[in-house]
């Protein structure tokens, strides 16, 4: 099954903004339960934030929103794996 249509659905302003959110959640909020919930909130926070770019909602905005917003958290995953193997 070729997935690959769905890079047409991604926003990078909305993957970088969602990847720094997810940053300052993993890295500056104390308590560890929030991390299970990252790629929830970053899914959430990606929909919400493409409904006010587009202004407008629609089954493409809700999926540009959710897949930009999931794909930051699976890119955080690779740069963080990246960096490990640098070091």
């Amino acid at each position: 099954m070729d997935i690959t249509f769905l890079t047409d659905y991604m926003s990078p302003i909305i993957v970088g903004i969602c990847l720094c959110v997810g940053y300052i959640l993993k890295n500056f909020v104390p308590d560890d339960k929030v991390n299970k919930f990252i790629p929830l909130i970053m899914g959430v926070l990606g929909v919400v934030l493409n409904v006010w770019a587009q202004r407008g909602i629609s089954p493409e905005i809700i999926l540009m929103g959710m897949f930009s917003g999931l794909a930051s958290t699976g890119l955080h995953q690779t740069l963080k794996n990246l960096i490990a193997k640098e070091e």
